[in-house]
């Protein structure tokens, strides 16, 4: 699943006519490069969430069949679910168990494809080392298992917004709008999150600035 409902308020007035996964970053929207990503790796199914001008999603990247994919989309009332209940009201649409969420604004060369295709856990993060905008980061990481509580040997990191998830995680989840955040770190105080750390590029696209970033590394490897 992409999370590709929200609004990018911090990337106006750029989003104030453009969802910001139709973002061009080098010669393809943010979205498409996830979408080719994950057919690289072998996923042939994609469901993706719509909401905030997400027809404009819909009309650029349609049924999926030029990426190699079929894809399905969730459509959320005007002002979204938020990322849990997004993925809440998705599942439905989902027949994988575990399954693969990212969040369409993040630039990665992480491969989909060496996520997990099993859990012992609810939940299997994929953190990275804390950036300039996050450097208190999300969570702690002791070997593989991701707390909201520092122990000996632990690193504190931050979530990419790449994750593996069971349906079982939203069991007891409420209907309606809430954060992705709020359910996993419940998951995480009851010792039921796993997680690995990336140590790759990898770059959330939340504001000017950081576009600008992505698009002269883009630009740098085009030129390779």
């Amino acid at each position: 699943m992409i999370l590709a409902a929200g609004r990018g308020e911090r990337l106006r007035p750029l989003t104030d006519r453009l969802p910001k996964p139709l973002i061009r970053i080098g010669g393809h929207c943010l979205i498409e490069y996830q979408l080719q990503t994950l057919a690289s790796a072998g996923i042939r199914r994609v469901v993706i969430n719509l909401a905030y001008l997400g027809e404009m999603i819909e009309a650029q990247v349609g049924n999926g069949e030029r990426y190699g994919l079929s894809i399905a989309y969730s459509r959320e009332p005007e002002g979204a679910m938020g990322t849990g209940g997004g993925i809440r009201q998705a599942l439905p649409l989902i027949d994988s168990d575990p399954f693969i969420v990212l969040n369409s604004d993040i630039w990665t060369d992480l491969c989909p494809g060496n996520l997990p295709n099993q859990i012992d856990s609810k939940a299997h993060l994929i953190l990275v080392d804390n950036p300039p905008h996050n450097p208190a980061g999300d969570f702690f990481l002791a070997e593989n298992r991701v707390l909201n509580y520092g122990v000996a040997g632990a690193r504190r990191l931050t979530f990419s917004g790449i994750g593996v998830y069971r349906h079982s995680l939203f069991d007891d989840t409420p209907e309606g709008r809430f954060p992705l955040a709020t359910c996993l770190k419940e998951a995480a105080d009851r010792n039921l999150v796993s997680g690995g750390h990336f140590p790759g590029r990898w770059m959330d696209i939340g504001n000017p600035a950081r576009l600008d970033q992505a698009r002269q590394w883009a630009d740098s490897r085009n030129d390779r």
